[in-house]
Formats: C-alpha cells, sequence, structure tokens
C-alpha cells in the first residue's frame, strides 16, 4: 500500500481545537479518518517550526491521499502538504528505466 507523508500546518483556529481536544484527540481522529479510508496511521508527531505535524500514513492510492489533501485544506482549520514516499525498491525501478533526456546546452 502506498505511503504518504503529511506536513501539517494549523491555522489559528486549528491550534485553538488543538488546545481544546488535547494531541491524543487529533490522533485519534486522524487515526479514525484514516482507517475508514482502508489505511493505517504509521505514526503521528507534533512538531513546532514551519510545521505543526507529521505523519506518515499507507492509504489505498493517490486518489484517496488526494482526497485527503483536499478535504484537509478545504476545512479551513490546517494547510496541509502531501508527500508521496517511495521506498527502496521502487527507486532502484526507477534508477534502472532507461530515459531519453537531454541537459540544456548539451
Amino acid at each position: 500500500m502506498p505511503k504518504y507523508l503529511w506536513k501539517v500546518s494549523y491555522t489559528a483556529q486549528g491550534a485553538q481545537g488543538v488546545l481544546r481536544e488535547g494531541g491524543t484527540g487529533r490522533r485519534a481522529a486522524v487515526t479514525k479518518m484514516v482507517e475508514d479510508l482502508g489505511g493505517t496511521l504509521e505514526c503521528f508527531y507534533f512538531a513546532f517550526g514551519d510545521d505543526d505535524v507529521y505523519t506518515i500514513a499507507d492509504l489505498p492510492d493517490n486518489t484517496t491521499a488526494a482526497a485527503v489533501s483536499m478535504t484537509v485544506g478545504a476545512a479551513g482549520a490546517a494547510q496541509i502538504t502531501t508527500v508521496p514516499l517511495l521506498d527502496v525498491d521502487e527507486v532502484d525501478a526507477a534508477a534502472a528505466k532507461s530515459i531519453g533526456y537531454r541537459a540544456p546546452g548539451a
């Protein structure tokens, strides 16, 4: 099942929600969402800096991941960036592909 990294930054409204329900409440909500979509939540971490939350989830496909990203973003309480993650076998397969590319000026 494909893996996705979500980098989440809360708006003021989202941060207020976390203050009300706590970190465990937010993790439980995300876990339920992912499981309802047929996936699993591998990890959920709060952070400080540019992003407030980092998660890794297994989801059935890119369409499901895009639906999460659009729905979370449209809710207005957080900005989300979805990063598809590749395992080493996928990178090896990509490295083995022959690509007809010419660098500019070459």
